[in-house]
């Protein structure tokens, strides 16, 4: 399933992993500022994921997005 992931949904889910990442240490309006820019990016992949899910099983192809962010990002680290 990972061959038919679009490469600007893979871009997508790893931009909002960056933004939750960013959490880390904040809180107050800092926190609550961050929160909204990841939940907008989240809210952006969920739709993205839905619109390409057509025909799929929706969750298991958001699992091999995540899969494939993941697996993408210990590749570049190596």
């Amino acid at each position: 399933m990972a061959d038919d992931i679009p490469a600007e949904l893979i871009e997508l889910e790893r931009t909002a992993e960056e933004e939750r990442a960013k959490l880390a240490g904040l809180d107050g309006e800092e926190y609550e500022a961050q929160w909204r820019r990841w939940r907008g990016k989240a809210e952006k992949v969920q739709a993205a994921i839905t619109a390409h899910a057509s025909g799929k099983n929706r969750y298991e192809f958001e699992q091999a997005v995540k899969k494939a962010v993941r697996h993408s990002s210990e590749d570049s680290t190596e």
